[in-house]
């Protein structure tokens, strides 16, 4: 075990990384973040901040030579770069788990190729395999294969001929094609593993979306007990096959009543922010647990809630990016008593950027859910 006060590496400086280094600094731990963001939200409360590339040695060496174990919180920190840390100190999630989750060929793949269930796709590396492909995949949603996220890179497309203008729009990138399906709703499973493969699964989020961007989470999901229980032990069966360690989210699509993988996260997930305020231990904690080779803590809820997502449109009269820039009315929020309210610190606010979150919570599921729109109107988000 990995104990107090050792210093704990990050790679990544956003919001996930920001509540990493809360939660490790409440358990007693020292934490470095190396992000190349000189604004960092991470970075700004670290013990320190290396403000430099992922593929600098010079940093990665220097990272390795203080810090008695790494962890990342988004899935696009080079494998390589973890792979090479891996030479020196533990790390965890390890580059082949994480390097699974970085594509989304490789991703489709390993849910094919372990028997888990997925939509129907096929990889697009050229223009061919659109022309070859089965007309059963239209109307479908062409998404690049590496560095998509809330929404971007994607795009809903209703025959051949309009795939192929969106690929030619993805300027050849490689993509995956996948048959779109009619979607009851969204949930996602957030667990965390440890090196000797005990799980501890959070609550069941059912998740909205607008514009491609989570909106709110709605928790316990209000799903069959059949569905949340399958939901995990999918996600469970996931992290098993990928020999995680770590926190890892799954996101499903419920569709005529038939789980679906969406995609995975190798990381804590927008997703599981209501662990924070409604739950034993939050997914930040556990991820520090796993990481440090400590029992993996209780992940059972003592609340339920419902988060909702605080975008850049917010810092603009109007919410459009030519409006007057001004802070929020924060006061409308802190009128609730049982909301709680985490602000990012980020340097400045873009519509679609996630600045923040609110999280409600209570006893009664439809109150909390009454409560939580309500402030998500008068903060003013009305879409």
């Amino acid at each position: 075990m990995i104990l107090p006060p050792a210093t704990l590496g990050m790679l990544g400086g956003g919001q996930l990384g920001r509540f990493f280094v809360a939660a490790a600094h409440e358990m007693g731990y020292q934490v470095w973040v190396l992000d190349p963001d000189p604004n960092s939200p991470a970075g700004l409360i670290a013990d320190r901040h290396l403000c430099a590339a992922y593929e600098d040695y010079t940093a990665l060496d220097e990272l390795a030579a203080s810090c008695a174990a790494v962890t990342t919180e988004f899935e696009n920190v080079p494998a390589a770069t973890l792979a090479y840390l891996a030479k020196f100190i533990p790390v965890r999630p390890s580059a082949e788990a994480v390097s699974v989750c970085q594509n989304r060929i490789v991703e489709k793949t390993f849910l094919r190729d372990h028997g888990l269930p997925h939509g129907h796709f096929i990889p697009v590396t050229t223009e061919a395999d659109l022309e070859a492909a089965n007309t059963g995949l239209f109307p479908g949603i062409l998404k690049v294969a590496r560095f998509g996220y809330d929404g971007k890179g994607q795009a809903v497309v209703n025959s051949r001929e309009e795939a192929l203008i969106a690929f030619r729009g993805f300027k050849g990138e490689h993509c995956v094609l996948e048959q779109k399906l009619s979607l009851d709703y969204e949930v996602s499973v957030v667990l965390a593993r440890d090196e000797k493969g005990r799980v501890k699964c959070f609550p069941s989020a059912e998740n909205q979306h607008t514009r491609g961007i989570l909106d709110v989470s709605i928790v316990p999901a209000r799903a069959s007990a059949c569905l949340a229980d399958n939901a995990q032990e999918i996600a469970e069966r996931i992290a098993e096959k990928l020999g995680y360690i770590g926190t890892l989210a799954v996101e499903f699509f419920v569709s005529k009543g038939q789980l679906y993988v969406n995609e995975m996260a190798p990381r804590p997930h927008n997703s599981g922010h209501y662990t924070i305020d409604a739950c034993i231990n939050s997914q930040y904690e556990q991820q520090v647990r796993a990481l440090c080779g400590l029992p993996l803590g209780e992940a059972r809820a003592h609340s339920a809630s419902v988060m909702v997502n605080l975008l850049g449109e917010l810092w603009y009269e109007g919410g459009h990016a030519n409006g007057h820039y001004r802070e929020p009315d924060w006061s409308r929020l802190y009128a609730i008593p049982n909301l709680k309210l985490h602000l990012y610190s980020k340097h400045h606010a873009r519509p679609g950027r996630k600045m923040g979150h609110f999280t409600v919570v209570g006893e009664q599921l439809d109150t909390v859910l009454a409560t939580a729109l309500a402030a998500r109107t008068a903060i003013g988000i009305n879409d």
